[in-house]
């Protein structure tokens, strides 16, 4: 019997907390498999892989390979699914049980019924760590819950409420079928990952329960600021990518479209206001750059995002411009908790 859910654990030196998350992916049993994916870690986590893999073999499977980065793990994870839909869970963070309980039997009911299902979003919690109070991303305002639906059927989202890695869960074939493709040596990919697919997106559910705890606190992780600003020329060709395959005038769905736009102004204003705080006159160049090709390949949307209330505030020009572009964003950062 084939199997529901493939979950492929992208590892990378993580023999310090890989663990957990693979214990919590462990209650699944015999409808899921995890890939755990050794991207030429030098630490014990290739052996603790094996181990899984020779405990749990009808569960695990460990898949080693040469360093390429998390999103060629991910798509390594992704040529091995054998499962009808798919999840990228990182090493560092976990899922929780209940909430994995009720996917599972939303996934197993989709199959049974036949009935199509391409995209199953739920909650995220942010686990920052030494804070007891959790964020949780949740889109009960957006979306309708517990049942199936279409991109007629979403609301407003806000601009702080959007779908990430950490949301949602694919139909394999669509990921395959769409030409899903992950640069190497790059993080960020997680975007490109959300943002490529969302147009052959037909059939969503939604479950209002916190499946995904996605952890911050360790000092050499991706959402780090510091990291963020050395890796900014990865964000911006994650950013690149995703206004390469963006096509707005092949998006049939004007709400399908209308949220891949409104994705595509966070990831700009991300890549921007990293751009501004790293203070290098290099880099806000490549910023320019980044909206040049947006207004080139994609002007409709380029007017869309630029004369948002996000675009105007990444734009404002000159020395001063970009100090009330920095304070915005500490204002919204205390606010928001991350990084």
């Amino acid at each position: 019997m084939r199997k529901i859910l493939s979950v492929a654990v992208p590892c990378y030196n993580s023999e310090a907390y890989m663990h957990r998350c693979i214990e919590s992916l462990l209650p699944g049993g015999e409808e899921v498999e995890i890939i755990i994916v050794d991207d030429g870690s030098t630490d014990g986590t290739g052996a603790i892989a094996d181990k899984y893999a020779m405990e749990y073999p009808s569960i695990c499977k460990a898949v080693h390979k040469p360093n390429g980065g998390h999103g060629d793990a991910v798509m390594e994870g992704l040529k091995n699914a054998e499962g009808v839909f798919f999840k990228v869970v990182d090493s560092d963070d976990r899922v929780g049980r209940e909430a994995y309980m009720k996917l599972l039997g939303v996934m197993r009911k989709s199959v049974l019924e036949n009935h199509r299902l391409d995209m199953l979003i739920s909650n995220y919690v942010y686990d920052k760590q030494n804070t007891r109070r959790k964020k949780v991303m949740r889109y009960v305002t957006a979306l309708p819950t517990d049942t199936y639906f279409t991109w007629d059927d979403i609301g407003h989202f806000r601009n702080t409420q959007y779908i990430l890695m950490h949301s949602v869960i694919y139909r394999t074939e669509l990921l395959r079928e769409c030409g899903l493709s992950l640069p190497k040596h790059t993080f960020y990919v997680d975007n490109l990952f959300v943002f490529q697919p969302l147009s052959s997106v037909k059939v969503m559910y939604y479950v209002d329960v916190n499946f995904y705890w996605y952890f911050i606190g360790r000092e050499d992780q991706s959402v780090n600021e510091d990291i963020m600003i050395k890796r900014l020329d990865q964000q911006i060709l994650v950013n690149r990518m995703m206004i390469e395959c963006f096509d707005s005038s092949n998006v049939e769905n004007k709400k399908c479209r209308k949220y891949m736009i409104n994705y595509l102004t966070i990831i700009m204003t991300v890549s921007s206001i990293m751009s501004i705080l790293s203070g290098d006159k290099e880099n806000f160049k490549k910023k320019a750059q980044l909206w040049k090709l947006l207004k080139e390949k994609e002007p409709w949307a380029y007017r869309r995002i630029r004369y948002s209330l996000l675009g105007i505030w990444m734009n404002w020009p000159g020395k001063l411009g970009r100090k009330i572009s920095v304070i915005g964003y500490r204002v919204v950062q205390k606010i928001f908790g991350f990084n």
